[in-house]
């Protein structure tokens, strides 16, 4: 995403966005298969997908596998798998997830959820939601945020929805009203956390996250939090970690602890939060903050320990490799090795890296990417 966009968090665009051309006769690129390492000894993660996002408007998005079975990546498999797929994978790729042996797609602009074999990548089904943005799972379920209205700045812009899809059938079985312009979500003992950002309001942003009881997928409160809210991760303690975007003004990105217990903030940690995944007792997170004051990005890369609520000392890259990582971008840990991957996109209209690094922050590798690589799905070897 371009580095405007990316400032207010919004995904705003010309009038030639939806004047993507179909495949018509063009020839299918074979993926780019590169050897990155020895193949793994292990086999309960298999591999991991990872969904580049590409530039709004440049219908770009592309699928990329990486197969620790082979320690093999593979660049843009999705044409391979689906030959007869109009226009691809589509325009602009938001959110990947695998659950049980389908991997989901939130195809932002293109308005779908592109569900495909876990295995095979092979298109099952396209589930069409206006907007969509993120997807989360329980019980069987999908739940998917919407900003429910046209890709634009509105201070009228509808309020936004979530949807529930039954993964059995990938149909739409309900929906719910939560706040503007709805980000990522958690499920929490029978209840969906949804961070609501209000980015299309610009400068009157929505700073709440819904919280939605599942037995009767209503919302039952509102926590107020912070302007302009994106990432929404679950701890296994009860917590829930919530990022602000700030204002890019006075208020600076900040990231929130939740106690689902009480539905309260109890905790304020002062650190620009871009992107965040937790793994064990961690939080590994990473920020690219912009301030309109500065004109300037400041990036950072931190821990938490989140049994202990605090934050940990250093860097989790301890090579100096980040000196080289112009705009991290995307950020997973493998649950089994820890390895640490981060994505740098870079100037966002070329390849992007994907960059490897052991539990110990050492790089292992690295390779080229799609343009904009931004999320990443486990696959197991149960899937």
């Amino acid at each position: 995403m371009m580095k405007q966009l990316r400032m207010i968090g919004l995904f705003v665009t010309t009038a030639g966005i939806f004047l993507s051309s179909c495949r018509k006769e063009d020839k299918i690129i074979p993926p780019v298969i590169t050897p990155v390492d020895s193949p793994a000894v292990y086999n309960v993660v298999k591999g991991f997908y990872l969904l580049n996002e590409g530039n709004m408007g440049s219908n770009k998005a592309s699928l990329d596998y990486y197969d620790y079975t082979k320690g093999e990546y593979h660049k843009n498999i999705y044409a391979t798998a689906n030959p007869t797929a109009v226009k691809e994978l589509g325009d602009v790729g938001n959110d990947i997830q695998v659950y049980g042996n389908k991997v989901y797609a939130v195809i932002n602009v293109s308005n779908k959820v592109e569900v495909m074999d876990a295995t095979t990548a092979k298109r099952i089904k396209q589930i069409d939601i206006l907007n969509c943005r993120y997807i989360t799972f329980a019980n069987g379920k999908a739940y998917i945020s919407s900003y429910a209205g046209p890709v634009e700045i509105d201070q009228d812009a509808p309020i936004g929805f979530v949807a529930e899809v039954d993964t059995a059938t990938l149909e739409i079985t309900r929906k719910v009203t939560v706040g503007y312009q709805p980000e990522e979500m958690a499920v929490v003992d029978g209840k969906l956390y949804v961070a609501n950002s209000g980015g299309y309001r610009f400068p009157d942003y929505d700073r709440t996250v819904s919280v939605v009881d599942l037995a009767t997928f209503t919302e039952i409160k509102k926590i107020d939090v912070a302007p302009n809210l994106h990432r929404l991760k679950a701890d296994s303690y009860g917590d829930i970690y919530v990022s602000s975007r700030g204002d890019y003004y006075d208020e600076p990105s900040a990231l929130f602890v939740i106690d689902t217990k009480t539905d309260q903030v109890k905790k304020r940690f002062d650190i620009a939060t871009s992107d965040l995944c937790i793994s064990g007792d961690t939080a590994y997170l990473y920020g690219s903050s912009f301030s309109y004051d500065t004109n300037d990005w400041a990036i950072t890369y931190d821990r938490i320990d989140v049994k202990n609520e605090t934050v940990l000392q250093g860097s989790y890259i301890t090579d100096g490799t980040e000196k080289i990582i112009k705009m991290p971008y995307g950020i997973a840990v493998n649950p089994v090795t820890k390895e640490i991957f981060v994505t740098d996109a870079k100037d966002f209209v070329s390849p992007g890296t994907l960059y490897c690094f052991d539990k110990n922050g050492k790089k292992k590798w690295s390779v080229t990417t799609g343009d904009i690589p931004a999320h990443i799905a486990f696959v197991t070897a149960a899937e």
